[in-house]
């Protein structure tokens, strides 16, 4: 993603001041889920945030991508659900979201 995208992105979500590593721009859906760089597929994700930042977010992207590769789950369903609620995903996928009360 080019450097003036980025910039474009963090503009339309309202970030004008960031610190060096304080965000990154993500792909909602992640290019090996079949995402792609359009502005539409991209927000600008904290590192800083906790419990829920970039990382967190990266696992279920690794989780969803190995399922498909695997062909336990289809892609388009890990598009569908990545897209609608990351933290969903997280949950069906890899487990308890980092924050989330004791069961």
């Amino acid at each position: 993603v080019s450097r003036s995208l980025k910039n474009r992105v963090y503009r339309s979500y309202g970030v004008t001041a960031r610190a060096p590593g304080e965000y990154e721009v993500d792909h909602l859906v992640s290019l090996e889920l079949g995402g792609s760089n359009s502005i539409r597929n991209l927000w600008p994700q904290s590192y800083v945030t906790q419990p829920l930042n970039a990382r967190v977010k990266d696992r279920v992207e690794n989780r969803l991508h190995a399922l498909v590769c695997s062909g336990r789950v289809p892609a388009e369903q890990a598009q569908r659900e990545i897209a609608a609620d990351w933290t969903a995903a997280y949950r069906k996928y890899v487990g308890p979201l980092p924050g989330d009360p004791a069961p």
